[in-house]
């Protein structure tokens, strides 16, 4: 078994690192470039990697062997390397080229050129996945399912039949469409689709229109975009191995049905990448926070599996005596077949999409390190992973996702154990040390990459990798011993499942409250200028910070400045920014083009009306203002700018009640604000006009919709909760998105017909040009208020709707033009800030 205490070994092996990236950008080049010129560089690079040899012989034959067994000069010892690189160059173009090539050509790539229909056999290639909801105007975007899969025979118009293997996308829209083909009134619900219960390897024959890819290079040769009204047509069941994989999938989703919410999204995507329960919350939490690795399937799963069965890797020959293998008396040997075959059982579980091969390669490469018994091969087996996996896949080459694990192990097998070293130099305990130098290590590589596509840059990073780090492997390995419960004894799988379900909960609980800080993540130019800024800023922090720790007292004064840049306490935050000013009365939130109005209700109180579009900004605002209490939330009605944000408000926040109009349209919008209020036990009530109430300082009025009976608005905007606010003696009117024809019956109503002159007006429907008159004259309001997104394809704020209400003495802001923005005065007297 070797001797247990490894050997001093030299420094590492870095001879394949050259070939392998060599590999790595000819493979991304040659993804879309003319075949001539990928034929030019192979036949080039063949050339020279064969010339190589020569020039060796020749250069040894001039300069002969110097005196002393001197090193000979450089010609003579870099051919070899030389000609390796070359190769790789060759091999990665050859492999890209050609596999390129096979999907550009053929009646696939060539019907998606038309944009024609066609009937299509697809052989499913992973599994079904949701689109995330999105908001476009004051609707939300209808959800669609995305399959990747292989074209195997296609039907065209004139009733043509080809057999074919073409890799395609399939997008399902589960919208439903009338006759004429426009939207309809309703959606298929998206979590109950028939399309997501399709395993990988099943066979499904679909009436499709076929566009191409948006950009060249892709692994795709077109886009097949079918109506999702009926179910799928089966016309081949998925293999035994896919059935089988689906049966224990489906077993750990039933164990977990019992858990918390978030461990019950969270578990099944750590432990076999199922994120079909993580919310688009959850998600965004996670990216905030630089956790998204722990929603996919990585190399990390399987590395916690491999060091419970053979040992914890990079400790050479004395690792598999720590792991179960040994415990068992398996030989080197054995415990390598046998992680051979949990490699494979692996693959087939979490299905053998790139992530999967790419994590599953990386794992065999470590086995062949154990064999070996040498710490110095891991460098070289991450090499040799890369090689492997662009040569395999050459797709794999443009992957952020590839990019980043490669990154990530880079900085684990080489700037982690230095940085380690020298925080145990400084008397900081090994287990910690070896925990911030990983998780610092990782950072300071893949960030870069992440600030490209994401824009911004996180500073929670860090403490919440290192927060969670600890429960990964117990969520992970019971987990796993869950799963392959199941099937034997659900109950004991739902006990293992109840215990992952703490650690899984905790780490969704640290994602959560790292994305809630206000000054978790700064924005940061979205391209690679901005990524060599971001590294060179790195490479300046490090420096500075190897010079700080060893002062512990400058240390943690600047750990208490960077604490006090994340929490942003309201209190210093006011001070330090101004904002919010002291004694604002109302506020309007920055929240793109949509709504959220603030109106204060006493210390970290406030009553709010709408939620905006995006979760994240209405939320980012309410933290801003320091509101923690929410008596009451008014959705003026459901359009997804001003509901779609919900979950923003009510995240960390207690809220009273929620208050609505009568008219649930669009009906998926509004069954979405009821299910949110009912997982939060947050009862509903409708507003009617004459309603009136009053908390803290601040007292209104519903002026609409009228009540019952009361004849049908002609949209969900006519049937918008307009109301009247007082506070410290300050008026303001809020509008909804309320149109002209409603608006002139706001004025002949019996509440509308007091309506006189006011302090503020928020205008409705983000200042468009549908706006009457008289009901502008009517109020005369000082200051005119109006939310709308910068650059939007609306044209908000109308001009002329502008210039009515500056003739009638308004000063006019908008949050396209300076963002966020707040009331302050009374009796009277008016003020202004901005964010």
């Amino acid at each position: 078994m070797g001797d247990p205490h490894p050997r001093q070994e030299g420094p590492a092996d870095l001879r394949l690192v050259a070939p392998a990236l060599a590999a790595w950008a000819t493979a991304a080049w040659a993804l879309d470039a003319s075949g001539a010129r990928v034929t030019w560089v192979v036949v080039a690079s063949l050339l020279a990697a064969l010339g190589a040899p020569l020039v060796q012989r020749a250069t040894r034959a001039r300069t002969g062997t110097r005196p002393g067994g001197a090193r000979r000069p450089w010609g003579a010892w870099s051919a070899v390397p030389l000609a390796a690189v070359l190769l790789c160059v060759a091999a990665a173009g050859t492999s890209a080229g050609l596999r390129a090539a096979d999907v550009r050509r053929g009646p696939v790539p060539e019907l998606a050129r038309q944009y024609a229909e066609a009937t299509a056999e697809v052989r499913l290639t992973s599994d079904p996945r949701l689109t995330r909801p999105g908001v476009r105007g004051d609707h939300a975007t209808p959800r669609a399912v995305l399959l990747n899969g292989e074209v195997t025979r296609l039907t065209r118009a004139d009733d043509t039949v080809l057999a074919t293997r073409t890799p395609v996308l399939v997008i399902v829209d589960l919208a439903r469409r009338g006759a004429t083909g426009g939207p309809g009134d309703a959606a298929e619900p998206a979590g109950r689709s028939p399309w997501l219960a399709l395993l990988p390897s099943t066979r499904v024959r679909v009436t499709a229109r076929l566009v191409p890819p948006l950009t060249g290079g892709e692994r795709i040769a077109a886009v097949l975009r079918v109506r999702g009204g009926r179910p799928p047509e089966v016309v081949g069941e998925p293999s035994g191995a896919q059935r089988w994989a689906g049966r224990l999938r489906a077993g750990l989703r039933e164990a977990t049905e019992g858990l918390a919410p978030d461990a019950r999204a969270l578990l099944p995507g750590l432990v076999v990448g199922d994120t079909s329960r993580v919310t688009p919350e959850l998600d965004d939490a996670f990216k905030r926070t630089d956790l998204a690795h722990l929603l996919a399937v990585s190399g990390g799963n399987f590395t916690i599996l491999l060091a419970l069965f053979i040992g914890p890797a990079g400790l050479a020959q004395r690792a598999e005596r720590r792991g179960l293998a040994p415990r068992l008396g398996l030989p080197l040997r054995g415990t390598a077949l046998l992680g051979g075959a949990l490699t494979l059982g692996f693959v087939v579980v979490c299905r053998p999409d790139p992530s999967v091969l790419r994590a599953a390669v990386c794992g065999a490469v470590a086995l062949l390190a154990l064999a070996t018994g040498r710490r110095r091969s891991l460098i070289p087996a991450l090499a040799t992973a890369v090689l492997l996996l662009v040569l395999y896949d050459p797709w794999l080459a443009r992957s952020y996702g590839f990019l980043l694990s490669v990154l990530a192990t880079g900085a684990l097998l080489t700037l982690a154990p230095r940085w380690s070293a020298a925080l145990r130099r400084r008397r900081v305990p090994p287990r910690p040390a070896e925990a911030l130098a990983a998780a610092a290590a990782a950072q300071a590589l893949c960030a870069p990459v992440v600030a490209v596509l994401s824009a911004r840059v996180s500073l929670v990073a860090v403490p919440c990798n290192l927060l969670a780090e600890f429960a990964v492997a117990p969520a992970t390995v019971l987990g796993f011993a869950a799963l392959t419960a199941a099937p034997l004894a659900m109950p004991l799988a739902g006990m293992l499942a109840w215990w992952a379900g703490w650690p899984a909960g905790w780490i969704a609980g640290i994602a959560r409250t790292g994305a809630s800080l206000p000054g978790g993540a700064v924005d940061w130019p979205g391209s690679w200028t901005g990524a060599l800024l971001l590294a060179a800023v790195t490479a300046v922090v490090v420096l500075l910070g190897r010079r700080l720790i060893g002062h512990p007292w400058l240390t943690g004064l600047c750990a208490l400045l960077l604490v006090l840049a994340v929490v942003r306490p309201p209190p210093l935050t006011r001070v330090i920014t101004g904002w919010p000013p002291p004694g604002w009365r109302y506020a309007m939130c920055d929240v793109g083009q949509g709504d959220a109005t603030v109106l204060a209700a006493g210390e970290g109180t406030a009553v709010v009306v709408d939620a905006g579009p995006d979760p994240v900004l209405v939320d980012r605002c309410l933290t801003g203002l320091g509101i923690t209490r929410i008596p009451l939330l008014v959705l003026t009605h459901f359009h997804a700018d001003h509901v779609a944000g919900l979950s923003g408000v009510l995240r960390g926040r207690s809220v009273g009640a929620i208050e609505t109009t009568g008219f649930e349209e669009p009906p998926d919008q509004a069954a979405s604000v009821r299910a949110q209020a009912a997982a939060r036990h947050i009862p509903m009530t409708r507003a009617e006009a004459g309603e009136r109430r009053r908390t803290g300082g601040l007292d209104w009025r519903v002026l609409w919709p009228p009540p019952d009976p009361a004849p049908s608005p002609d949209g969900p905007n006519d049937a918008s909760v307009a109301l009247s606010v007082r506070s410290a003696g300050l008026t303001l009117l809020l509008l909804g998105d309320l149109e002209p024809l409603a608006q002139q019956a706001l004025l002949s109503s019996p509440e509308g017909a007091a309506l006189g002159p006011v302090d503020i007006l928020k205008v409705a429907h983000h200042g468009s040009a549908y706006q009457d008159p008289e009901l502008i004259r009517r109020v005369t309001p000082r200051l005119a208020l109006i939310s709308c997104g910068k650059d939007n394809p609306y044209g908000h704020p109308s001009p002329t709707t502008v210039t009515a209400l500056q003739k009638e003495g308004a000063l006019v802001l908008r949050t396209d033009r300076g963002g966020a923005i707040a009331v302050t005065g009374g009796n009277g007297r008016l003020a202004v800030a901005r964010d």
